[in-house]
């Protein structure tokens, strides 16, 4: 292969479009691995709206599943130690931390780095190799990536249900707040994000309680045995039954974790409802800036909340996710979460993703 076609965003609030690249020899220490799966993530429609700064035009495609097509000189190993070779299906972590700023180097917080580099994100066409997003027949991974050989038996669409959200899960319920056996969590949200967050709570051994919607999301994760309870406050406009729900399961105490997944600002106001006194309120889902919201400061005061902000992930935590991926997998049917489209249908896929009529769109190459 000598070119690689990419989806690429030329513009702002603009359909992004199928274009040609010329297919370069990976550089030492990287590698060439051709796409198999490229997930579409809430956050790529926040970047085709123009709610992130970042440089245009791009190939776009953070969370990835493919096939090593070639090694580039001095490349052996995954980050596990465990050898590559041409053949082998791998996922690679979105970001490369600089390790020289202070996030990284004082506050120990890669997530934090200033000068973050992250696949479909913010690295332009016009930046080295314009290869540098998974929506594309070919992505170009640069030295100091986090590349993770996948056994066998692992079957890359269950991986692909949560390629995202999983390790950003993994960040907020291992280094921010972890769940404790017997905890009552709640999960305000009912994207990828939020049947993360309640898979890795079930394994945990909390009881789960899922607010989000529609109705047709909450059954399709029902099928899938993610959460123990499920409230629609989306469909019936009815926010309050979230908190008859929690109260009756907690005999009126309130949970003790609340987990926002909704990137939804007017959520943060219910959440802090919804916790016990002296609980804990983590918060994930508001990964872009979707505008201010009002709540009770006194609710965090006279509950005495811990309330917790969780922001990305490593290659560390995706390398957690596929650890635990034969785990997730015989216990939730993570498979039926994804649909998956052509490249070609790439505006039909942003559609159905964007109007909620599918859990996880994929593009498959």
């Amino acid at each position: 292969m000598t070119s690689s076609r990419a989806v690429v965003l030329q513009e702002y609030n603009v359909p992004p479009a199928v274009s040609e690249f010329d297919l370069a020899a990976p550089e030492p220490g990287g590698m060439t691995v051709a796409c198999r799966y490229g997930g579409i993530c809430g956050t790529d429609l926040h970047l085709i709206s123009g709610h992130l700064d970042v440089p245009i035009p791009l190939v776009l495609g953070h969370e990835g599943l493919g096939v090593v097509h070639e090694l580039g000189e001095g490349t052996t190993h995954d980050v596990n130690g465990r050898p590559l070779a041409p053949g082998d299906t791998v996922m690679w972590a979105s970001s490369i931390a600089c390790g020289r700023c202070h996030a990284c180097r004082e506050l120990r917080e890669p997530t934090l780095c200033e000068n973050r580099r992250t696949y479909g994100v913010n690295r332009s066409v016009a930046e080295g190799s314009p290869l540098a997003g998974s929506w594309a027949e070919f992505i170009r991974l640069a030295p100091g990536t986090t590349v993770i050989r996948l056994d066998e038996g692992i079957d890359p669409v269950a991986a692909m249900s949560l390629a995202c959200a999983g390790p950003t899960m993994v960040h907020a319920l291992w280094e921010r707040r972890p769940v404790r056996l017997g905890e009552t969590v709640v999960v305000q949200g009912s994207g990828p994000v939020g049947l993360a967050a309640a898979c890795f709570a079930q394994l945990a051994g909390a009881h789960v309680i899922m607010v989000g919607g529609p109705q047709a999301r909450l059954d399709l994760a029902r099928a899938a045995g993610i959460a123990d309870q499920h409230v629609d406050v989306v469909e019936t406009g009815d926010t309050e039954a979230a908190r008859r729900v929690v109260m009756e399961a907690t005999g009126g105490r309130g949970a003790d974790l609340v987990i926002e997944c909704a990137g939804v600002p007017e959520a943060v106001e219910q959440g802090t409802r919804l916790a016990r006194r002296s609980g804990s309120y983590l918060i994930v889902g508001q990964y872009t800036d979707s505008g201010n919201a009002w709540f009770n400061p006194h609710q965090i005061v006279y509950r005495q909340l811990e309330v917790i902000g969780s922001w990305a992930f490593t290659g560390a935590h995706l390398a957690e996710y596929v650890r635990m991926l034969p785990a997730l997998t015989e216990r939730f049917d993570l498979s039926s979460l994804v649909t998956a489209f052509a490249l070609v249908d790439v505006h039909k896929a942003l559609e159905q993703v964007a109007a909620g009529a599918v859990m996880k769109g994929v593009l498959a190459v």
